[in-house]
């Protein structure tokens, strides 16, 4: 039971992450928003995400390696599940890293005259953001995968595994046309 609870809160947390990784890449997408639009957006989703997406972040990756932990027996799961958890660390360390300190100029900007290097500031966070909104969402694909599998008597075998690769594959092909 108790592996159950933790496969439904690392299930549910990571599509509450990637989901809203997903919305900001839908409504803060810059491309068409001139100055001062962008900038009264941006700030927006800033007040709204930051309170939450990092603590979000933080108990999804707890969630995701402790089933790995409890799947640490079945092999195929484990790899999947670690695996999971790397792409939502990558997406952490991209928000921490870089869109987080730009977020942090962005806050104190006044919509009327945003400074002169706005435009790069603005591509540079959008280019990571596709990145990490990509990692989070290939970690939450591994996390169905792993789910899927769990309790198959399928996922004793490596074979299991590669029979994923095509779902995998077609989702990163996918993630890249829209990059």
């Amino acid at each position: 039971m108790l592996s159950f609870i933790i496969d439904f809160t690392s299930l549910l947390l990571s599509a509450l992450l990637v989901g809203a990784m997903f919305c900001a890449w839908l409504v803060l997408n810059p491309a068409h928003l001139d100055a001062s639009q962008y900038v009264i957006l941006q700030q927006q989703g800033i007040r709204t995400l930051h309170p939450s997406m990092p603590r979000l972040g933080t108990l999804t990756i707890a969630a995701t390696l402790a089933a790995a932990f409890i799947a640490r027996h079945d092999r195929p799961r484990l790899v999947l599940l670690v695996a999971a958890a790397i792409f939502f660390i990558i997406s952490g360390v991209i928000t921490s890293t870089v869109n987080m300190p730009i977020n942090a100029s962005v806050i104190h900007w006044a919509s009327s005259a945003p400074p002169d290097n706005w435009m790069q500031l603005r591509d540079q966070w959008w280019r990571w953001h596709r990145l990490r909104a990509t990692s989070g969402g290939a970690g939450l694909a591994l996390l169905i995968i792993a789910t899927l599998l769990r309790n198959d008597a399928s996922t004793q075998t490596l074979s299991s595994l590669r029979s994923c690769r095509p779902l995998f594959s077609a989702f990163m092909q996918v993630m890249s046309l829209l990059l």
